[in-house]
C-alpha cells in the first residue's frame, strides 16, 4: 500500500457508521476477500474480456470503442455477482440482495462518477471504478441518501453523488492492486518490437518473453499476443518459447509448478501466481553470489538487464 494512504487505513471505515444495513454489507465483503485479491482477479478479468486481445490483440482502455467502454459497467455487475456467488444474491428491485439488503451495483470510469437512477436513491450502493494504466481499482459501499446527491438531474433522471456522498463511501479497498497488464506498462518500443507487421503467433510470443523480463505475465496476455486458439502452445516445450529462447539463456517459470515458482524466491525474481509466467535470463553464478539454483550439477543466477549471456540455460522441469 502507498505510504501516503497508510493513515487512512489505521483505523475501521466503519466503526462509527450508524447505517446498520451498509454496516452489514460491508462487513459481509470483508470476509469474503479481506485482502482484496479477489475483487483484482475479477476486475482483471473484466478488462481482459473487454478487450478480447485473443481476436482483436486489443489491451489497453484506450483501444476501445466509446460503445465498449460503456459496457464495462455490466461486465462488472455480471462478474462481480459471479464472483462473489456466496455474498451476493439475485436482486428483485435492484441489482443484488446482500444480508438482506437490497444493493444497486454502479461503476464508473471515473473516480466518484457513478450516476444513481431514481429507483436506488435512498438505497445502498456498492460501487467501482478501475485505471487499467495505474493498475488499481477501488470498491466501496455509499448510501444513496438525498444529502448525498447532487441537485439537479441528467436526460435519463439519473443523479451523481455530492462532495459529502463521495465522503461519505466506505471504502472496501482503494487503491486496491491490479494484476499487472505488462503490455500497458512496457516500454513502447518493445511492445512495437512484439507486435511488429509480418512476425507470426510464435515469433511474437517469443518477442514477449525475450523483452518482458522478470515481471509477471498473464495467460491473457500470451492469447493476445498469438492470437491463435492454442496460446499456450506457444509457450510450451517442444517448439514453444521455452525451448526456443533456452539457447539464449531464458528460463520460463510457471506458476503453475512449485518448483519454478521456489526458483523465483530464490533467485529474487517476481514470483509467479497460478496462470501466470515469468521470464528470466540466467547465467553461472560466482562465488560470492547468494540468490542461486542450483540444476544439473551447475549453480545459477539470475542475470542482471545489462549483461550480456552467452551460454544456454538448462531445462527446468516441470513439477
Amino acid at each position: 500500500m502507498p505510504d501516503h494512504l497508510a493513515d487512512q487505513w489505521s483505523f475501521d471505515p466503519v466503526a462509527n457508521e450508524t447505517d446498520q444495513a451498509l454496516v452489514d454489507v460491508f462487513r459481509a465483503f470483508e470476509r469474503a476477500d479481506p485482502d482484496g485479491a479477489r475483487t483484482a482477479r475479477m476486475m482483471r478479468r473484466t478488462l481482459d474480456q473487454l478487450y478480447d486481445g485473443q481476436r482483436t490483440g486489443r489491451y489497453s482502455w484506450a483501444q476501445l470503442h466509446k460503445t465498449e467502454r460503456t459496457h464495462f459497467g455490466t461486465l462488472f455487475e455480471i462478474n462481480l455477482r459471479r464472483e462473489f456467488d456466496d455474498v451476493i444474491d439475485e436482486g428483485a428491485k435492484l441489482d443484488y440482495r446482500i444480508c438482506q439488503h437490497d444493493v444497486d451495483c454502479k461503476f464508473s470510469q471515473r473516480m466518484g462518477g457513478w450516476m444513481i437512477p431514481p429507483e436506488a436513491i435512498g438505497q445502498l450502493l456498492f460501487v467501482g471504478y478501475v485505471n487499467d494504466a495505474a493498475s488499481e481499482f477501488a470498491v466501496g459501499v455509499v448510501r444513496a441518501s438525498p444529502n448525498h446527491l447532487r441537485l439537479g438531474a441528467n436526460r435519463d433522471a439519473k443523479v451523481g453523488l455530492n462532495a459529502a456522498g463521495r465522503d461519505a463511501v466506505r471504502w472496501l479497498h482503494r487503491p486496491g492492486e491490479l494484476p499487472p497488464n505488462v503490455l500497458l506498462q512496457a516500454d513502447p518500443d518493445d511492445v512495437a518490437a512484439i507486435f511488429a507487421p509480418g512476425l507470426s503467433g510464435q515469433a511474437r510470443v517469443n518477442e514477449l518473453f525475450r523483452r518482458i523480463v522478470r515481471r509477471r505475465i498473464g495467460r491473457n496476455t500470451v492469447a493476445t499476443v498469438a492470437q491463435q486458439d492454442d496460446f499456450m502452445k506457444r509457450v510450451r516445450e517442444n517448439g514453444g518459447a521455452r525451448s526456443l529462447l533456452r539457447p539464449d539463456g531464458y528460463v520460463i517459470l510457471g506458476g503453475d509448478y512449485a518448483f519454478h515458482r521456489g526458483i523465483a524466491e530464490q533467485l529474487g525474481v517476481p514470483v509467479p501466481e497460478p496462470g501466470e509466467m515469468v521470464s528470466i535470463r540466467i547465467t553461472p553464478a560466482r562465488e560470492d553470489d547468494v540468490r542461486t539454483i542450483e540444476v544439473d550439477g551447475v549453480v545459477w543466477r539470475a542475470a542482471d538487464d545489462w549483461e550480456i549471456v552467452t551460454g544456454p540455460a538448462p531445462f527446468v522441469p516441470h513439477k
